[in-house]
């Protein structure tokens, strides 16, 4: 059974307010995954306390820092959309699901991944040093290629 939206609303808008778009539904991800020209990053929202205290807040610090970012962001949330979770990690093999867990895709191909194991227990300067070098490595090359 989801997780009742009145529980997991803060927890998605957090992602939202950073212009993160919310993907609830199994199309909603397909089109994003096959419409996404260059790099997309799919963002594994969860109600653990690793998620709360590290993950989004890295994220927030990653956007706000780094001059590189992907050409599009979506979020998915554990446990409650079911559905558009388990076809945005189809796109993560042959990682296995976990959540809070950060996926990046270059037109449609995973090129990295950070799985809970790599998220949970660091602060939140970490992941987004993390991610900024990761949107230096696999973001910049789309706008350097269009320079």
């Amino acid at each position: 059974m989801p997780y009742p939206e009145i529980m997991i609303s803060g927890m998605r808008q957090e992602l939202v307010q950073l212009g993160i778009e919310e993907t609830k539904t199994t199309d909603e991800v397909k089109q994003a995954i096959e419409n996404t020209e260059g790099t997309l990053m799919v963002v594994v929202n969860s109600v653990c306390g690793c998620a709360a205290g590290g993950v989004r807040p890295g994220i927030a610090m990653a956007l706000e820092n780094s001059e590189a970012k992907p050409d599009r962001s979506i979020t998915v949330f554990a446990g409650a959309d079911i559905d558009a979770t388990d076809t945005a990690r189809e796109h993560f093999a042959p990682y296995q699901p976990s959540s809070p867990s950060i996926g990046f895709l270059k037109n449609g191909e995973l090129v990295k991944m950070y799985e809970r194991k790599d998220l949970e227990g660091r602060p939140p300067q970490l992941i987004a040093q993390e991610l900024i070098n990761t949107f230096d490595e696999v973001c910049s090359k789309t706008e350097a290629a269009n320079n």
